[in-house]
This record gives C-alpha cells, structure tokens and sequence, in this order.
C-alpha cells in the first residue's frame, strides 16, 4: 500500500502574519525553514513558510495570502502535540513565550497533567507533552 507509517505528513494551516510565526516556530521550538516562497514565485498568490526538523517525518506549512488572507480560526482543541519523553525544559518554555507564544490551560485535564500547551502567535496549539509516545 503507497500510505503507510513512514509516509510523510505535512500540516498546513494559514497564517495572519508568518514573521511571527517563523519567529515562535524557529527561534522558539527550534524548527528549520524547509522552503519559503513569496506571492508571485511560481507558487499561486500566497507566501508559504515550510518549517520542520531535518529528521522528521513532518513538516509544518503556513501559508498567508496578501489579497485575500484567511482568517486563522482554531479551536482549543487543535494541538499540535510532539512528545518529549522527559521533563519540559523550563528554558524551552521561556523561549516560546519569549518568541510570541503564550502559555494556557488546556480544557482537557490530561495535557495538563502530562504536558505544556503553549499557543502560537495564530492562536493554534502546541502541546509539549513530558511522556513519550512508547508509553501511551
């Protein structure tokens, strides 16, 4: 079957304003620019921001159009979880506050109890969850 386990994900989602976007994602969580495209470079009339880690099977895509910009609309319950297997580094908390993202309570009473949620500047949700993913 061509989709499997090792099949690559990308997760788009638009964006009002992907400078502080690329600001919490790369400077705060520590993703790399995959590929950047402005309205009008052969890509349509969008700008698009690709991050991710250069192992990973993922990849996050932010997409923001000039003319006709889609308003973010997410929900307390789209997350974007990534398990560290460990204790959530104070330090890397700090540092997505520090780069435009801003701590919360999550409605559900177990990514309180197992993790960080921390909202990106767009309003979605990033949970850093201490337990690893073997361990579910």
């Amino acid at each position: 079957m061509p989709v499997n386990g090792r099949s690559h994900i990308r997760i788009a989602r638009p964006s009002r304003d992907l400078a502080a976007a690329e600001r919490f994602w790369s400077e705060g969580l520590g993703l790399g620019v995959v590929w950047r495209s402005e309205a009008g470079a052969g890509h349509g009339e969008h700008d698009l921001l690709m991050l991710g880690w250069s192992d990973a099977g993922w990849h996050l895509e932010l997409v923001h159009e000039p003319a006709r910009p889609v308003e973010p609309r997410p929900t307390e319950e789209d997350l974007l979880v990534i398990y560290v297997d460990g204790p959530v580094p104070d330090d890397l908390v700090t540092r997505l506050e520090r780069h435009g993202g801003k701590r919360v309570e999550s409605p559900n009473p177990y990514w309180n109890e197992w993790g960080v949620t921390i909202e990106d500047p767009d309003g979605y949700r990033l949970v850093l969850c201490r337990r690893g993913w073997s361990n579910r």
